[in-house]
């Protein structure tokens, strides 16, 4: 693998940084459980980002494409 290929790949996982800045994951917890009566809670887990940090993976990637004068 070169650093072309890895530079595309950075590029590509930068630009879906800056277009999404986050996601939500769900987890459910039982709350009660008394014989058949079960109360479960669902909470929210939000993972979010900067899009200055697909900005930066993007200039990264950049660098690395840019061929080495040999």
């Amino acid at each position: 693998m070169n650093l072309k290929t890895i530079g595309i790949g950075i590029i590509i996982i930068g630009a879906l940084m800056v277009f999404y800045t986050g996601f939500n994951y769900v987890t459910t917890e039982k709350v009660v459980d008394f014989g058949p009566i079960q109360i479960n809670k669902q909470q929210n887990h939000p993972v979010q980002w900067s899009p200055i940090v697909g900005i930066v993976l993007i200039i990264f990637g950049g660098i690395l494409i840019i061929p080495e004068k040999k």
